[in-house]
């Protein structure tokens, strides 16, 4: 089953040998599908659709994020329990950043 892993939070503390080696032993176990980091939330824009059908796009995240989300993996592992684990794992859980895991909805 796909999951997506989401990255949450402050992770400034990883080096880039951190996620590469996160992302090769992805590789190695042979769970990695795609991962990709997003740019600085500075650069985000929200979309929203009012009530009366009017679109309204406005700089930056939305006011009630806490955190940031700093980008994303998604693995292939048979269960809720390995994805957790893989989840564990990542540079991005540590120092007060936390993963959020997604199982992803595939249709025929």
């Amino acid at each position: 089953m796909k999951y997506m892993l989401l990255i949450h939070g402050a992770s400034e503390k990883c080096t880039t040998d951190d996620w590469v080696a996160y992302g090769r032993a992805l590789q190695d176990a042979g769970v990695y599908v795609g991962s990709a980091p997003l740019a600085d939330d500075s650069l985000t824009t929200t979309v929203r659709v009012s009530d009366g059908g009017e679109t309204v796009v406005t700089d930056g995240p939305f006011a009630e994020a806490h955190e940031v989300l700093g980008g994303y993996y998604i693995i292939d592992v048979p269960d809720l329990d390995a994805a957790s684990d893989w989840a564990a794992r990542c540079p991005g859980a540590r120092f007060g950043g936390r993963m959020v895991v997604r199982p992803i909805v595939e249709f025929p």
